[in-house]
């Protein structure tokens, strides 16, 4: 394997050779083993000396010559060689202010149609390009205060993707753990990203193996994203090997559907694993194992019952059945694996402690019945290994020499580390790190399944849960997920994280590529004459993004009526100018009231006027017999809990949010009509929302739109506000989680006053019929939060 070193203060940053060589590695693994080291120079005071790279012994001094090396074992085209050669001599070096502004500009203008330098994929183009300018001073600081403004927005939208790509994500975090190890001891980090120092010991490289074990019993949620993406992480960056392992072992709880979810939104993560096993694989094993310890007078059949069982453990109580010998042990286990009805009564538990201060210590069930099928073996087994057996032993069998996983089974480490020498196994090195919490969010798959199963939620996949699919369906681009969690690093410092700033990191990732449409709310919505519009309604192509060409062009509808929000309208006095976006000024005339509702306006075009001398810049929609406005819902969620940070023992009764999901019908512009399911776009003074449902896909006809926080305050506040004369239900201990309620769907603001609900309103609010009073059912996929109706 080839070294190279690069000097984190060299001259220039040997960004360029670190990407080309993880590029390589991307292409063929462990082809080079990347490293930082401190300092400006790596042979004394040789400036030129920002990198070296070893092969067989033979050294190559400074990033040319690395660039060179590497580059000669990489397929390069001649359109790839000449981004190459732009990136060194156009970007790279002692190149002057004027002339790297140029560059910028003729790169950003290369991109405007495209998604990469070269070709239709990442090619070795891309990565030196992105290592020249991540080296580069003057196109940091740019990006950082002006970022498009500047840089443009082609430019600024591809240095962001190819950032995310995994060789990329490798070579930056590679240089802020080191960053993070050079600082003297008690000095403050300022880097963003988190210390991926986990102190591993024996490592060597090309020779770590890493695992991801998930249960395949529900679906992946960020809490698993960042246990996967360390986990890979840490492979990667020693030239390793990763093990992705289903945690089998459950067949009450585990379906082939959430193996198969799992392994896409593992795909999707950019997450492949050397390996793909399952624990059940390894059954017989594990059998023979447990046979083993009973021999060896290490584990005894107990038939104690569950409650009296958890009070002896508690209180440090010894088993009855801890002294049998080994030949009753024997005998009872076996009628567990025929699954006899006397067998289903006995589970064996693994001799270790009696009254051991940790109590995970103290006897844990190894094995116990089960006869449900499962779902790859069949009835083959009547018996399963659980979690905390299995593990260590598959990870000694399967290769594994660095467990990482988070803290929470931090209790449970030693009861790891004692069956390697009970079982004359080879040991493994465990290493912890913190979950990743967020406020409002629960993460406990028994407490997501409560609302699952409670109705309260659509699925696993509803874009109020912190499952992968349900902050995807939020909105959440892969890319941020990505860039986020290995932001954290491998802190083993416990830390309730606000959602701000994943959200607002997408929002730099989606608004470059986000189209811009027009929406409208249907309620109260207000008629505009345009004194001096077209006589004849007239489309014209607009650009999609003023900042982005390459998204091409939406039709937009230009007539003397036009419709516009009521806020907008109720906002406006006689003779003020305003600015109809996209159009031009114009000025109010005409102002029809009923009460505080406007009804219609009449307005005087003045296309003369100054736009930026306005105040108020209105969105608005034109009428064209030919292209029809589409009807769409707008759908915004809350947290499914009202406490930012759950206890235990808090009940749900107390915490649920009342309504967690609000619903708006809107106009909007005909081109939304044509975009597929997961496009994402920003309405105009709306936000950024992500087509969940097509028309023809909804039972309602409409076109449904989600919409994306993008990381302000207003948008990852809780909405709930709480009643302060609300009874609240005191659950003293214990809670309600463990199976569904009815009490939680009856929880509403005014229960305590026992009003009777009419029978013509819903519980979150009516809709008033604009356009016919036949109403449709409700469609089964949408929650019993709102009712909407059709209206026409």
């Amino acid at each position: 394997m080839v070294s190279l070193t690069l000097a984190q203060k060299g001259t220039p940053l040997p960004y360029v050779a670190g990407a080309l060589a993880e590029y390589a590695n991307e292409t063929k693994p462990n082809s080079y083993s990347v490293q930082w080291q401190e300092g400006a120079s790596l042979k004394g005071k040789d400036k030129a000396a920002n990198s070296v790279l070893i092969d067989n012994g033979q050294e190559f001094v400074g990033s040319r010559a690395a660039e060179a090396f590497i580059l000669s074992a990489l397929p390069t085209p001649v359109e790839t060689a000449q981004w190459i050669g732009f990136a060194q001599e156009r970007l790279g070096g002692s190149v002057a202010f004027k002339d790297l502004e140029l560059a910028f500009s003729e790169l950003d203008q290369h991109l405007q149609m495209r998604s990469y330098a070269s070709g239709y994929a990442v090619s070795v183009a891309d990565a030196a390009l992105w290592g020249a300018l991540r080296a580069s001073a003057i196109f940091q600081r740019n990006l950082k205060i002006a970022g498009q403004q500047v840089l443009g927005p082609a430019l600024t939208r591809w240095y962001a993707h190819i950032s995310a790509q995994p060789f990329v994500e490798r070579l930056v975090a590679a240089a802020a753990n080191a960053q993070t190890a050079a600082k003297p001891s008690g000095a403050k980090v300022t880097t963003d990203q988190g210390s991926f120092d986990l102190g591993l010991e024996g490592v060597e490289d090309g020779k770590v193996v890493t695992r991801f074990p998930p249960e395949p019993s529900g679906y992946l949620h960020i809490g698993h994203a960042k246990a996967a993406l360390l986990n890979e992480y840490f492979a990667r960056s020693h030239n390793g090997k990763l093990i992705v392992r289903f945690d089998d072992t459950n067949p009450n709880k585990e379906k082939a559907e959430f193996e198969e979810s799992i392994t896409e939104d593992l795909r999707l993560l950019g997450i492949h694993g050397d390996v793909v096993t399952h624990t059940s694989d390894h059954f017989q094993t594990i059998y023979e194992y447990a046979l083993k310890m009973i021999n060896k007078g290490l584990a005894y059949a107990d038939d104690t019952p569950h409650e009296t069982m958890k009070e002896e453990r508690m209180n440090g109580i010894a088993s009855q059945r801890r002294d049998q010998s080994v030949e009753e042990n024997l005998q009872r286990f076996e009628l567990m694996r025929q699954g006899t009805e006397e067998g289903l009564t006995w589970c064996l538990r693994a001799k270790m402690s009696v009254d051991n201060p940790n109590k995970a210590m103290r006897d844990p069930v190894i094995f116990r019945c089960n006869l449900t099928p499962h779902h790859r073996t069949g009835t083959l087994w009547k018996i399963y290994p659980t979690y905390d057996f299995c593990c260590p032993i598959v990870d000694s069998i399967e290769g594994v020499t660095h467990a990482l996983r988070s803290m929470e089974y931090r209790d449970r480490n030693p009861q790891y580390e004692w069956f390697f020498p009970a079982l004359e196994l080879r040991p493994v090195a465990i290493k912890d790190f913190s979950r990743m919490n967020f406020v409002y969010t629960l993460l406990s798959k028994r407490k997501l399944q409560w609302f699952v199963d409670s109705g309260i939620v659509g699925g696993w996949d509803d874009p109020r849960f912190p499952t992968v699919r349900g902050i995807r369906r939020r909105g959440m681009t892969i890319d941020a997920l990505r860039q986020y969690v290995l932001m954290q690093g491998a802190s083993q410092k416990n830390m309730l994280l606000e959602w701000d700033k994943i959200w607002a990191l997408n929002k730099k990732i989606i608004d470059p590529v986000a189209p811009r449409h027009t929406a409208l709310l249907k309620k109260e919505l207000v008629p505009v004459t345009v004194v001096g519009g077209p006589d004849v309604p007239f489309t014209k192509d607009q650009p999609r993004h003023k900042k982005n060409p390459e998204l091409g062009t939406k039709q937009t509808v230009f007539s003397s009526l036009v419709f516009v929000d009521q806020a907008d309208a109720a906002s406006f006095a006689h003779n003020e100018e305003v600015t109809l976006m996209d159009w031009g000024n114009a000025i109010v005339q005409d102002i029809v009231r009923t009460g505080d509702v406007v009804t219609a306006l009449t307005v005087q075009l003045h296309l003369e006027g100054d736009v930026k001398a306005t105040k108020k810049k209105i969105t608005w929609l034109g009428q064209d017999p030919n292209v029809h406005p589409v009807e769409a819902l707008l759908v915004d969620y809350d947290y499914l809990i009202t406490k930012k940070k759950i206890e235990e023992n808090d009940s749900i009764e107390d915490i649920l949010t009342p309504v967690s999901e609000f619903a708006d019908t809107a106009i909007v512009d005909a081109n939304v009509g044509l975009l597929a399911k997961g496009a994402i776009i920003q309405l105009e003074r709306r936000g950024y929302y992500i087509v969940d449902k097509e028309a023809a896909q909804s039972e309602l006809g409409l076109v449904t739109l989600i919409n994306i926080p993008d990381g302000k305050a207003a948008s990852t506040a809780s909405k709930h506000k709480e009643d302060p004369n609300a009874t609240k239900i005191k659950s003293g201990k214990g809670n309600s989680w463990d199976k569904p309620s009815a009490k939680a769907k009856a929880v509403h603001p005014d229960a305590a006053l026992s009003l009777p609900e009419p029978k013509d309103t819903c519980n979150m609010y009516e809709s008033k019929h604009m356009y016919g009073d036949v109403a449709v059912g409700k469609p089964k996929d949408i929650t019993s939060m709102y009712e909407t109706h059709k209206y026409y």
